[in-house]
């Protein structure tokens, strides 16, 4: 433990009161003795108040709507597990012999969950301002290059917000094709609107990805055929 004591003060510049919320925090529900799950929950909650109280600060003309899309675009598991790749948190995690066979530390579910984790025991620790200190340390980078909120509507969305816009009819959107074993299959969905040509087709592992594909395709068709 005393390794990912160095580690912490290292990356995250903070040393712990009580060294045992570290290891609980690092500990998967696979290993034996406490697990970070709770601690998990508790830092799931603060990581959104600090993040919710940051973005309310920085744009204060953005809508509820917006507000909650920048906090998506910034809290999601997909970005929680590259920052705690990125902070070499998978190296001291403790998890159990199955989870160490099968890649656990680079799983970015069970990463994730650690960071959020790390977050609760920082607060129990030395309390919230404690926490928020860390949390806006390791979300820096992301907070300076936070996007435009209309960018992060989906295309979908984006695209029926633009035919209603100019009294268009909605889009249709029809599966094409399955292919792949059951496990592993891609589906292809074609996108049509009421004018000749306008067709386009996309790409995904779910309907659902397909789908947002040929809408975004069909933006980027307007946009060449429709700029107005």
């Amino acid at each position: 433990m005393q390794s990912a004591e160095r580690w912490l003060e290292r990356t995250f510049r903070y040393v712990f009161n009580n060294p045992e919320l570290l290891q609980t925090s690092l500990t998967h529900r696979s290993a034996p003795g406490n697990s970070n799950e709770r601690l998990e929950f508790l830092g799931d909650a603060i990581l959104d108040v600090v993040i919710s109280a940051e973005i309310y600060a920085a744009r204060p003309a953005a809508t509820e709507g917006e507000l909650s899309r920048l906090r998506a675009w910034l809290v999601n598991d997909n970005a929680l597990a590259a920052l705690a790749s990125s902070s070499g948190i998978g190296d001291y995690l403790v998890l159990g012999g199955g989870e160490r066979k099968s890649g656990g530390h680079h799983r970015k579910s069970i990463l994730a969950d650690a960071l959020e984790a790390l977050f609760g025991a920082i607060f129990l620790d030395r309390g919230f301002d404690a926490a928020r200190d860390v949390i806006l340390d390791c979300f820096r980078e992301r907070l300076e290059q936070l996007p435009d909120a209309d960018d992060l509507r989906d295309p979908k969305t984006r695209l029926q917000e633009w035919l209603q816009a100019r009294g268009r009819a909605l889009p249709t959107y029809e599966l094409d094709a399955v292919s792949g074993k059951a496990h592993d299959q891609r589906f292809a969905v074609v996108c049509s609107l009421d004018r000749p040509g306008s067709v386009t087709r996309g790409e995904g592992t779910s309907r659902r990805r397909a789908e947002q594909a040929a809408a975004r395709q069909m933006l980027e068709l307007l946009a060449e055929t429709e700029p107005q």
